[in-house]
């Protein structure tokens, strides 16, 4: 194809974008890619990743998922999620690269169409409602979720508590046509059966006693926008026929009323329970599961994302104290860095604040972020392990001794307990009714 007249072209994107030869050098810029990263042809870097990333080699040499690698191997479309360099800072961006055949069927040049991802959750000031990562797992599952953003199709958000799913779900919201339309999370768990009914669906005056007038339920506020279903799995399953009646029709009827209602909404669904299994046990229609795994996205835990946890950590810190001068000791970052998070995102916001409010002068040190539980077993004098005595103690039994010693021990609500170790609150209300037998 002609060059000239894909250089003419090019400005006709919107999008920041570039064009390349096989060298990864840009051999041209639209005027969106030039004004993005103040990018002067011909007076500095000009190959690719120079740019976007001040890297001395390609994307793929520096551990990065180049897709421009990838499309010069399959000769096809290609898309990753990366992090660029702008004025502004440190942006996601959703990489688009086209490869372009001469008539020969020769690769001649490579069209990248830039993306940005966040762009809504960017502008908020608050750590907790803006995604924070750059590891290679984390950009991985942020690809999926920008790949969802526009699209209305439903999707399921999987992991572990504590993962940031409803964060997730505030950018397919954000990020989708609906943003400025309402989102409405339904929180699950705890729901019995007509009282899920009546929040999600609304009543009339005298549907039952108590019912002293009309009330709006949760589908119909969130018309036009994201509906939010967190912990679908706790969901009662008297109660799923009727989700999927409304997931299948678009239509409700609110308790004790005869009139069909209209539902518009988007579904995004999240739960850390393992729903395959569920169905199998038959705790979970296989029908509704099916419905609602259209688009599924595991969240990976923060022990597999390490590389992220000084980011989050330190906007978290900021967010909390107001001041950007306070900062973590190398000692406070190096336990950080090395802790397992078993509570995952929520543990270390806690972690942080706990250290922001303990802190004295400018600094957190790691005495002010340590988890209580072993800064008390440090205190105790206690010897080296569970086993120094040269037993071997039953699984069960540890872990009934183990959750008898944190009811005693743990200073924050059985919500908090649960976060920390990584479980829902209603199976940690199992194994310690299980204490009780």
């Amino acid at each position: 194809m002609d060059r000239h007249l894909l250089v003419s072209l090019l400005d006709t994107i919107k999008q920041p974008a570039i064009l390349m030869n096989s060298d990864y050098q840009v051999v041209a810029a639209n005027l969106a890619y030039r004004s993005r990263y103040n990018y002067h042809p011909g007076r500095q870097a000009e190959y690719c990743y120079q740019v976007s990333h001040g890297y001395k080699r390609p994307c793929d040499e520096e551990g990065e998922l180049c897709p421009f690698k990838a499309a010069q191997a399959s000769g096809k479309p290609e898309r990753a999620m990366h992090v660029h360099n702008t004025p502004e800072g440190k942006e996601h961006i959703d990489v688009h690269l086209e490869p372009i055949f001469a008539e020969d069927g020769k690769l001649q040049y490579f069209l990248e169409i830039l993306h940005e991802v966040n762009k809504t959750s960017r502008n908020h000031i608050s750590a907790e409602t803006t995604m924070k990562g750059e590891s290679r797992v984390f950009n991985q599952m942020l690809l999926q979720l920008s790949r969802a953003a526009d699209s209305n199709v439903s999707v399921l958000l999987l992991g572990e508590s504590g993962t940031g799913k409803e964060l997730a779900a505030r950018f397919l919201h954000e990020n989708s046509p609906r943003r400025h339309q309402p989102f409405v999370t339904v929180e699950c768990a705890g729901l019995s059966d007509n009282l899920f009914e009546s929040e999600l669906f609304g009543h009339v005056k005298g549907a039952f006693t108590g019912a002293v007038s009309n009330k709006q339920g949760l589908v119909a506020s969130a018309q036009g926008g994201t509906l939010f279903l967190d912990e679908l799995g706790d969901v009662p399953l008297s109660q799923q026929v009727k989700l999927l009646r409304l997931i299948e029709t678009g239509m409700y009827r609110p308790v004790g009323s005869v009139e069909n209602h209209h539902a518009d909404f988007r579904l995004v669904c999240a739960t850390n329970r393992n729903l395959t299994e569920m169905v199998s046990r038959g705790e979970f229609r296989q029908d509704l599961f099916y419905r609602i795994n259209t688009f599924p996205v595991f969240l990976p835990p923060l022990r597999e994302r390490p590389e992220d946890i000084e980011q989050l950590a330190r906007a978290m810190l900021q967010e909390l104290s107001g001041n950007l001068l306070v900062h973590f000791s190398d000692a406070a970052l190096a336990f950080l860095r090395s802790y397992p998070f078993p509570g995952n995102i929520r543990e270390l916001r806690n972690m942080v604040e706990r250290g922001n409010l303990l802190r004295n002068g400018n600094r957190v040190e790691l005495a002010d972020i340590k988890p209580v539980l072993q800064a008390q077993q440090a205190g105790s004098g206690a010897s080296g392990g569970l086993l120094d005595d040269g037993g071997i103690v039953p699984l069960k039994a540890l872990e009934q001794t183990y959750l008898q010693q944190l009811q005693q021990r743990f200073p924050g609500s059985k919500s908090e307990l649960a976060a920390a170790l990584g479980i829902s609150e209603r199976t940690l209300y199992r194994k310690l009714q299980a204490l009780q037998e």
